[in-house]
């Protein structure tokens, strides 16, 4: 039974959506990482809520830093971040009534009646608050290598955003943009609609799930290894790992499906360097980086937990039964979800850059 990833920089997590608290433990740090706080409180603030379009339980996310740190740098021994659970509504939740689309019944299989329930328990999308803290450190690690990371919401239910510029002036500018907002969207047009759809689904006691879009610039070729441990197997295992996560493509993805060679492959040419002229294949080839931008999409489900009628088990009964979800639950978390994705992506890289160049390169 393990909540660990890594075998150069070691991330584990702890803690229950309703227990007292939730956090995560880094291994391997290099010693004398100036952390910046107030970085970590920011990329928090990318998670926490937004107004009607989110669920009403309101997290503060103050964290703490017991181990590991000191006079404002990293000591090179496991570094402990902890956050409290102040905003909990146990009463909301039946250890018998099992919640159609979410971990209930496959928890209780596991861990044999013994999990804890509330809120979705250690399943809860709450435990990536302290996936996004780790993830702070990592993209302050990388972003002190130039390389940057970005997320856009791609589309919510059928609305849809704009790509990705293919001009690198252009293409800095829309990083530094999104990582600045809390709704992350390339188009103001597209802002709007999608916000309505979210209220839409809200207002029918339904929800609405959606494609993130994220990009990494700026990460140097031959990063990654053939086969296990691949830019995408490595990435695509910590996506994965994020709650209500269902599918990831790189580059075209499912599109190269409909494609032949000859329209699907990249052709090199030499501009400043070796260049391929489209990144189809998303800047990854044999599991390696080319030296272009790393470009891939999550797709995040429809929150499970609606104010409609749904079909169940009474497991006290062994009983069919109708139930409406409880507890305070997003309509979208699509928004939310992007600097998740976001840490998740930088913890991957900082992983495999580790491992080619060892923990010093830090």
């Amino acid at each position: 039974m393990f909540s660990s990833f890594g075998e150069h920089l070691k991330i584990s997590l702890f803690g229950e959506s309703h227990g007292s608290a939730i956090g995560v433990v880094l291994d391997g740090l290099k010693p004398g990482i100036l952390l910046d706080l107030e970085n970590i409180h920011r990329e928090l603030e990318k998670r926490r809520p937004v107004d009607t379009l989110s669920t009403a339980r309101k997290e503060q996310d103050f964290f703490q830093i017991v181990s590991g740190y000191w006079n404002g740098y990293t000591t090179g021994t496991p570094l402990c971040i902890m956050i409290l659970n102040e905003d909990t509504k146990s009463s909301d939740y039946d250890p018998f009534l099992l919640r159609p689309s979410h971990a209930d019944y496959t928890a209780y299989l596991k861990y044999q009646g013994f999990q804890d329930y509330r809120g979705g328990g250690h399943f809860s999308g709450r435990i990536t608050a302290a996936l996004v803290c780790a993830g702070a450190i990592c993209k302050q690690i990388l972003e002190n290598k130039g390389i940057k990371i970005a997320t856009h919401i791609k589309q919510i239910h059928q609305v849809m955003d704009d790509d990705f510029s293919i001009q690198i002036d252009e293409l800095e500018q829309q990083i530094q943009e999104l990582n600045c907002s809390s709704f992350a969207v390339l188009s103001k047009d597209s802002l709007k609609e999608m916000q309505e759809e979210i209220k839409k689904a809200k207002n029918m006691q339904d929800s609405v799930g959606g494609v993130l879009e994220t990009i990494v610039l700026h990460l140097e070729g031959g990063i990654g290894e053939p086969f296990f441990s691949s830019i995408e197997s490595v990435l695509s295992s910590l996506l994965f790992s994020i709650p209500a996560v269902k599918g990831v493509e790189f580059g075209l993805g499912f599109q190269f499906a409909n494609l032949y060679g000859s329209e699907a492959n990249d052709s090199f040419m030499y501009q400043d360097g070796i260049k391929t002229k489209t990144n189809h294949n998303g800047g990854i080839n044999g599991g390696i980086s080319n030296g272009m931008p790393i470009l891939f999409k999550t797709v995040i489900k429809p929150t499970p937990t609606i104010g409609k009628l749904q079909e169940t088990i009474d497991m006290k009964t062994n009983q069919e039964i109708t139930m409406k979800g409880k507890g305070r639950h997003d309509p979208c978390i699509v928004h939310r979800a992007r600097v998740v994705v976001d840490s998740v992506t930088a913890i991957g890289l900082v992983e495999l850059l580790c491992s080619r160049y060892g923990y010093m390169w830090m």
